[in-house]
């Protein structure tokens, strides 16, 4: 069974890395697929180069921009006739055996699939990692997405189409930016368990100063679980907080709001996993003798 994949990029003033996210995809071992690129409203050349690539399995769609990435993925869902539904941002690009891979899973016990990265970065800085390296989430689901964060990176996930659906679509609040996708797996867990971790590098992550991840992402992040946090124990409640503190945390020791950091670091020293104390200790241990 080879099933028809929808593969969606949303994009913005990106012409060479939508370039090169695209032609990962067009490079694929796996040859039945759409791709459905939604821009938000570019004006750098964008239409021009998707159109030079003449193939007719890609389908290009213009629009005033949105504000974020949200409602181009949204119009994407609704446009795909694909039973499955892969995300790929376009600064992201995949391996060529990408869609192959994840398709061996194609049964009835796997509704969404999700794999590692590899990360490329304008430089390297303090606390952060070369490899988006995941792992198989724990039944049930949802609460082992809420008390481990956001371990499912968007352009790894293959997911079907009918869940999108059924959930209502990503939300597209201002509020939400940055962490939809987020918010849309936990949506997904309350439907279904079949989660398919598949431990390959089968993509690629490029982050730089752009990147919607730099802003603060305690502040989206809370929005996304504030819903389901109703589902978790008080100790779990603690531990999420814990999870969100951090973020935030390290987010104003790198603005060098050094009194904030420190309320939200203390506060993960009490309440976080061991991990996390860890990295709270060092940077406040930096703060301290700086």
């Amino acid at each position: 069974m080879n099933p028809l994949i929808s593969v969606i990029i949303p994009t913005y003033q990106r012409c060479e890395r939508l370039k090169f996210a695209l032609s990962s995809v067009l490079s694929q071992t796996y040859n039945n697929y759409e791709i459905i690129i939604i821009d938000d409203g570019s004006e750098d050349g964008t239409k021009e180069m998707v159109k030079s690539f003449k193939d007719k399995r890609i389908y290009y769609f213009w629009q005033k921009n949105s504000g974020g990435p949200a409602n181009p993925r949204n119009k994407g869902i609704k446009l795909a006739r694909g039973e499955w539904i892969a995300f790929l941002d376009s600064d992201d690009w995949w391996s060529s055996d990408k869609l192959q891979n994840c398709m061996i899973y194609n049964n009835d016990k796997v509704d969404l699939i999700y794999h590692d990265l590899k990360l490329f970065k304008n430089k390297q800085q303090f606390l952060t990692r070369k490899k988006f390296q995941t792992r198989q989430l724990k039944k049930p689901i949802l609460n082992d997405l809420l008390l481990s964060g956001n371990i499912i990176s968007n352009s790894t996930v293959v997911v079907r189409k009918k869940f999108l659906v059924s959930t209502g679509y990503l939300n597209e609040s201002k509020e939400f930016t940055a962490a939809e996708d987020y918010h849309m797996w936990l949506k997904i867990s309350k439907l279904t368990n079949k989660f398919f971790y598949l431990p390959k590098y089968l993509g690629y992550y490029f982050e730089h100063n752009q990147n919607l991840s730099k802003k603060d992402m305690s502040i989206p992040t809370k929005n996304a679980v504030k819903e389901f946090k109703k589902f978790l124990t008080y100790k779990e409640n603690l531990k999420l907080e814990a999870n969100i503190k951090y973020m935030s945390g390290k987010f104003n020791y790198k603005k060098k709001d050094f009194i904030s950091a420190r309320k939200d670091l203390f506060f993960v020293l009490k309440n976080g996993n061991r991990a996390l104390k860890f990295r709270s200790f060092i940077i406040i241990f930096i703060m301290i003798f700086s």
